[in-house]
This record gives C-alpha cells, structure tokens and sequence, in this order.
C-alpha cells in the first residue's frame, strides 16, 4: 500500500514541472483529456467511467497525501532544517520568518529535482500525454525515477536497518528495493545528514560566543550578555 501511494505520488509530482515546460503545448490542446482516460483506465476495459463526483474525490484524496509525499521524498526535509538551525546559530529568533525559509527550501528543492523531473517528463509524461503508454506504465516510469534519486541519496545502513525490520530478503541490486523501505530509509538519512550538516554550521558561532563570553568574565563583565 505504501509504494503503490509512493508511485501515485511520484507521478502527480512530476506533473508540476511539465506543466511548467509544457504550457504553450498544453494551450494548444496537447494534453487532451489525460486525467480523464487514466481514470477510464481505472474503471477498467469496457467499464462504466467513473462520475465526476467519484473522480473529484479521488484527487482530492490524492491531494491531501500529496504534500507529505512532495517533501518527504525530495530534499525539503535537510535543506529546511539546515536552513532553520543556520538561524538559530546567529541568534536571529524569528528572521528571517518561517514563511521565507519554506519558501526558500521550496525553490532550492525545485532547483534540486529539476534534472529528475525532466527525465520523468522524458519517461512518463509526455508519452503518456501522447497516449503511447497507459497510466500504469507511466506511474511505473515515474516512480523509478524518483526511486534512483531517492537511492543515491540513501546510506545503506539505513537501507539495511529497515530492510531488516520489515524482515525482507537481500537486494540484489539497489533497484530492487521497494518503496515501503526506501521512504522511511531515504527520510532518515536526509534527517542524518541534515543535522550532521547543521552542527558543522552551528559549531563556529558556539566557540565564537565561548570566546567572547570568556574576555567578558576576564574583563569584570559578569552582567553583560555575549
């Protein structure tokens, strides 16, 4: 379940920067009726088409998952987090405001997976705008994309930690590992890395203010803040 919601997520991730890429083409009709024949795939061959009542519950349902999806499996996580201790190292309390590190982590992160999202919209997207694959193989392309980014991106004692909880076989390749193992390891390694990244930041400004804080005391300024 958790990496057929990864794949979905992949694949409406990746429909953000072709958009983008995309606009003038879309404008002129390339992208004809896509999100109608993927959810006329669902309904199955020869099946009734799903009621547009059903089909707006099922984005909105694939919406509200869609955010955690986005940042958990791009490099939001280390770049907010370095970001927010950077700050808290210069003794700035509220500024710059948690709105502009989002917003900044938001660009960097797009920046970051630009070249990823190019090759899912090479792969999936627009032949699937086209219509030369069906949705499956188009979220199957997708996903793998985001599976080798998320891979290299992965220590493999993480990797090895969950797949030894979830009790699964060795990998022969890194290929093979599933999503319901790659996601948890992915995020831990981006947390581990994040702050290893964040002490390495924060520690000059500890001795600088160690520093100061002793030609206070040795000066007599036991009552002046460093």
């Amino acid at each position: 379940m958790i990496a057929r919601f990864a794949k979905y997520g992949a694949a409406l991730a990746a429909l953000t920067y072709p958009v983008m890429v995309n606009a003038q083409a879309a404008a002129e009709g390339a992208v004809p009726g896509a999100l109608d024949r993927a959810f006329g795939q669902m309904a199955g061959a020869g099946g009734e088409p799903l009621s547009l009542s059903l089909q707006l519950l099922l984005v909105m349902g694939l919406l509200t998952i869609l955010p955690a999806l986005l940042l958990m499996m791009t490099s939001f996580t280390r770049i907010i987090i370095v970001l927010a201790i950077l700050r808290q190292a210069l003794g700035l309390q509220q500024s710059p405001p948690n709105q502009v590190l989002i917003g900044i982590s938001l660009f960097l992160s797009l920046f970051i997976m630009a070249p990823t999202l190019e090759r899912v919209n090479e792969a999936a997207i627009a032949p699937y705008s086209a219509g030369e694959i069906g949705a499956e193989v188009a979220i199957e392309r997708g996903g793998d994309q985001f599976h080798a980014f998320m891979i290299r991106q992965t220590r493999e004692y993480d990797l090895r930690m969950f797949a030894d909880i979830a009790d699964a076989p060795q990998f022969a390749s890194p290929q093979e590992v599933p999503f319901s193992i790659l996601l948890p390891a992915f995020v831990t390694s981006e947390l581990k890395t994040a702050f290893q990244i964040g002490f390495m930041l924060f520690l000059p400004f500890l001795v600088i203010d160690l520093v100061v804080s002793s030609v206070l005391m040795s000066l007599g300024m036991m009552m002046m803040s460093p």
